[in-house]
């Protein structure tokens, strides 16, 4: 076992009960000494005053504060001061991080990972997520109630940061069960699973958790904030069905795992940019998260998609390797031996992950397809000729809404 210290990674939304599962394993854990970094978005750290007051403990002495900002950006710099300066000057066996409601857990948790000062004295044991159980259902309520959805503090879908929050967690608590229906919780289960297969979900009412479900369970891996998330298993075809080119049927891998069904969809043909945009804006609402590289015709450009919920946003990646002048692509291509190329098309493919736990997928699958381009419609666009109808797809860095709560 390591002698670095061990890190515990909180996150979740605003009000979803971090604060309060904080106070309760200040108060309930005797058999260790707990350090406590926490981040708010206001001008006054207000969380750091609620943990001091409800554990009894003075923020000057058991809890350190960041000042106005998000510690897994801007405030980088900060908090490896911070954890560095604990360490040096407090003894302690556990150390806690809350990131503020509006940030992802997985920056924090790299700070730990990478080859720095802070690596060298620590080591991440688990990513915890909280979920207001009924705020997490809402935000992936179907298209005819957006009143239940909502926006984080920077006014992006809630159900984008949600995913993002989940996807790399080893444990998730339901949080505020209390406030759902059996069939309510069994269905939020269902999406955690879909969206991190890997994780532990835990049912509680006002954060009340057993310490030990949550602390010294070594149960971070480092691939859990690079390439376990479900979608990224899928897309590596770690334990999903998949889709391949000329196999729209192909043998189906689910995840044993409630009623989550996800594929892979890959093809070496491009889409009609209206016809894709379509189909993206019309998934079914079974469909919790779906994310990958789309070749467009008539852009150069890889359009990375990303949907959770009802929000679906594409973003133009770098050129595909193949558009690219011959000198600088076969650079690139020396430089990635590990590339798949076709001889016709390079790079250019498109692999598309659906997750979900309620829609038929052959229909999808059949759906995808007609967007397509035809033969007739291949010839023209590598002519330069336009295909007509709507093209939303950005290019050169640019991001595309092509649907919102």
């Amino acid at each position: 076992m390591s002698d670095r210290t061990p890190v515990t990674v909180l996150s979740g939304s605003l009000g979803a009960g971090k604060t309060t599962l904080l106070n309760r394993l200040l108060t309930d854990v005797t058999d260790r000494e707990i350090a406590v970094l926490v981040n708010d978005m206001g001008d006054v750290n207000v969380d750091a005053e609620l943990i001091a007051e409800g554990s009894e403990l003075d923020v000057d002495d058991g809890v350190t504060e960041l000042s106005n900002g998000c510690i897994c950006c801007e405030l980088q710099d900060d908090l490896e001061t911070a954890v560095v300066r604990l360490a040096s000057e407090r003894s302690f066996d556990t150390l806690l991080v809350e990131s503020s409601g509006i940030s992802e857990p997985a920056p924090v948790a790299r700070l730990f990972t990478t080859e720095s000062r802070v690596a060298d004295r620590y080591r991440v044991d688990a990513l915890v997520t909280v979920l207001d159980t009924r705020q997490f259902l809402d935000a992936f309520a179907h298209a005819d109630t957006p009143e239940r959805r909502g926006t984080d503090a920077e006014g992006r879908p809630l159900s984008d940061l949600l995913v993002e929050q989940v996807e790399v967690s080893n444990v998730v608590l339901l949080n505020k069960a209390d406030l759902c229906t059996d069939a309510e919780l069994d269905r939020a289960e269902e999406l955690v699973a879909a969206l991190q297969p890997d994780a532990t979900t835990i049912r509680t009412e006002f954060s009340a958790v057993a310490s030990e479900r949550l602390l010294g369970i070594d149960r971070f891996d480092e691939r859990a904030i690079a390439d376990l998330p479900g979608w990224k298993r899928a897309l590596d075809g770690h334990g999903h069905e998949n889709a391949a080119d000329g196999d729209a049927h192909a043998h189906r891998h689910p995840d044993e795992v409630y009623d989550v069904s996800s594929f892979t969809y890959r093809r070496r043909r491009p889409f009609h940019p209206g016809r894709i945009a379509a189909v993206l804006r019309d998934l079914p609402a079974g469909v919790v998260r779906s994310k990958g590289t789309l070749w467009v015709a008539g852009n150069d450009h890889r359009q990375q998609v990303g949907q959770a919920g009802q929000s679906v946003r594409v973003t133009a990646l770098g050129p595909w390797i193949a558009s690219r002048p011959a000198v600088e692509r076969d650079m690139l291509r020396s430089n990635r031996p590990d590339l798949e190329w076709h001889d016709e098309h390079g790079d250019r493919e498109t692999a598309y992950v659906v997750i979900g736990t309620e829609f038929t997928r052959d229909a999808l699958v059949d759906r995808l397809d007609g967007a397509l381009v035809t033969d007739e419609e291949w010839t023209r666009a590598t002519e330069g000729d336009e295909l007509g109808g709507s093209d939303p797809f950005p290019t050169a860095g640019d991001e595309a809404v092509l649907r919102e709560p």
